[in-house]
């Protein structure tokens, strides 16, 4: 999404998308993100409207971003400490995608879940 589109475009494309945040993308570089948080923030609470605000006028401009090789327990740290629940994966200053709260939760829950799995199977005199 282009930092000079509307806030409404980028509304109804989270909608479409059923996603809680957008990667502002100009000439192919990551400018900023635009979030929930900044439509209630920066356009509900200011009284701006979605068809004539920019994104560029709303957007978070600091984005904090990751490597793909980090694993998801920084990840969670980075969200939980910076209480942002969106990051984007970068590699080489090239976007590569983005990672969300619930993405990191539901591989988590998936890993226990076979830690779990192995040590009933451990316990139990199972082979693996």
């Amino acid at each position: 999404m282009s930092s000079r589109q509307t806030v409404l475009a980028a509304l109804e494309l989270m909608a479409e998308k059923n996603i809680g945040a957008v990667l502002v993308v100009d000439a192919g570089k990551l400018t900023g993100i635009f979030s929930e948080r900044d439509y209630a923030r920066k356009v509900i609470l200011k009284g701006r409207h979605s068809n004539d605000t920019l994104i560029e006028d709303v957007m978070t401009r600091q984005v904090i971003t990751i490597e793909p090789q980090q694993r998801l327990e920084e990840c969670m740290v980075i969200m939980s400490e910076k209480h942002i629940r969106h990051l984007p994966v970068m590699e080489e200053g090239e976007l590569q995608g983005i990672i969300s709260i619930n993405d990191v939760v539901a591989a988590i829950i998936r890993d226990q879940k076979i830690r779990i799995e192995s040590l009933e199977s451990y316990i139990s005199g199972s082979p693996y």
